[in-house]
């Protein structure tokens, strides 16, 4: 029997949400996706996309419908911050959710007063990652059967960055991408 499948394009709602993975639920979503992608797309090994740095890291998920469909980490150094492992179901790549998934990337890692965005993009991908500000700083190296260019994106604070005088209750609470009422 043929099962029936809609792309993001067929929907009716076609909500967006983009968050921080926050409970072990959405920790498997974030293994269901980079394991869809990165293991059983693009064969890449088991140890090197699973490398150990996953719970020093913050997890993002993309949500189409409430379906997770994307995820990003986020890695923290003394002087950059380093987004990576960016996977979107296939089904998904053409949608919106890249847009709203790096958008909140960035965000979020400026809100923590980041000014450089560090990262790996595909030599094929440049088009996409120059989109979104980032340039390629370094020569293209091979890892795991692809090409890949270091790239840096700068990154605004703002008036929103959180600092030593944020408060005590702000820095308590959970991370959040952006401002929000009472911090």
């Amino acid at each position: 029997m043929k099962q029936e499948t809609s792309s993001p394009s067929d929907r009716r709602n076609n909500s967006i949400e983009v968050r921080i993975a926050r409970d072990s639920e959405d920790w498997t979503k974030v293994v269901a996706i980079r394991g869809a992608v990165f293991l059983a797309e693009q064969n890449c090994p088991y140890a090197e996309e699973f490398d150990g740095n996953d719970f020093s890291a913050t997890h993002v998920l993309g949500f189409w419908d409430e379906e997770p469909v994307a995820t990003m980490r986020i890695r923290y150094f003394a002087d950059f911050a380093k987004p990576e492992r960016l996977a979107i179901r296939h089904e998904y790549r053409r949608s919106e959710i890249a847009r709203h998934i790096m958008e909140f990337v960035y965000d979020f890692c400026a809100r923590k007063g980041y000014r450089k965005a560090y990262g790996h993009g595909q030599k094929r991908l440049m088009p996409f990652f120059e989109k979104f500000g980032n340039r390629p700083i370094g020569d293209p190296f091979p890892f795991s059967d692809f090409e890949y260019v270091p790239i840096l994106r700068d990154l605004d604070p703002g008036t929103y960055a959180l600092t030593l005088v944020s408060g005590h209750m702000v820095l308590t609470r959970p991370a959040r991408p952006q401002a929000e009422p009472g911090g």
